[in-house]
């Protein structure tokens, strides 16, 4: 919300530079990593794909400019695609061997195993007045292994002739925060140091997904759930900490 000039540098600017090599060498299928946010706030849950599109963070709308991007590159370039609305991806690899690291970290699960850890600071809670059950923000969490299953279906759906259209990747099941630090509680034995801080702009109260066209489009289907995600994300956050911090 701050920089919203460097999102439009990022996702705009880059999916152009992107679509333009693709014409040039006839790429004829492209699968893009899209997001919920493109759906703003949403009058109800879960969210299908045919509810307004009404982004309130500039994250959210270059996403969707960029979809709109390849909706024209098709109409012009005959390039078709797949824009997958991710919902919140989260977790690592099972075999430890790759997991999320960001410099500066600012994802609720990771920045939760490092307070748990005593290797980073007491989690913030950003709101806890929204209208939910226990006032605090609910997500829809899908293990990067499921949302790795769905780009290899969303590839081979394109392959075969699969229309252009955009997709929600989701489980189709929301937990707030508050959730996801019993979750992480219950799963490593360890308390999650926590404190509440102000909402932060451009933060919808709930977001929850309708994953029905990915089951019958692609035949995807989720097969990790929360505790699998905190699982191989806690592995992988004692796996840096036993290689003195080398990712």
């Amino acid at each position: 919300m701050q920089h919203p000039l460097d999102y439009y540098d990022n996702n705009v600017g880059g999916m152009v530079s992107l679509l333009q090599a693709c014409v040039s060498v006839d790429v004829p299928n492209l699968v893009f990593s899209s997001s919920c946010t493109t759906y703003g706030l949403p009058e109800t849950v879960p969210i299908h794909e045919g509810m307004p599109t009404n982004p309130i963070s500039p994250y959210g709308e270059t996403k969707l400019v960029c979809e709109r991007l390849l909706h024209w590159a098709e109409r012009a370039h005959r390039i078709r695609w797949i824009a997958l609305r991710y919902f919140n991806a989260a977790g690592a690899d099972p075999d430890g061997e790759t997991g999320e690291v960001h410099n500066p970290e600012t994802h609720l699960i990771p920045l939760a195993l490092k307070a748990a850890a005593s290797s980073g600071p007491a989690l913030s809670v950003f709101g806890d007045d929204y209208p939910t059950e226990d006032g605090t923000a609910i997500r829809d969490y899908i293990h990067v292994s499921d949302l790795a299953d769905a780009h290899v279906a969303a590839v081979s759906f394109l392959m075969k002739g699969g229309s252009s259209q955009a997709i929600n990747l989701g489980t189709g099941r929301g937990h707030s925060v508050m959730e996801v630090i019993r979750t992480i509680q219950r799963v490593t034995g360890l308390s999650v140091p926590h404190q509440i801080s102000p909402r932060r702009a451009g933060d919808p109260p709930e977001l929850w997904a309708d994953p029905t066209l990915a089951k019958s489009l692609l035949q995807w289907e989720p097969r990790h759930d929360l505790a699998d995600i905190v699982s191989t994300a806690w592995n992988w956050e004692r796996g840096i900490a036993a290689r003195g911090g080398k990712k």
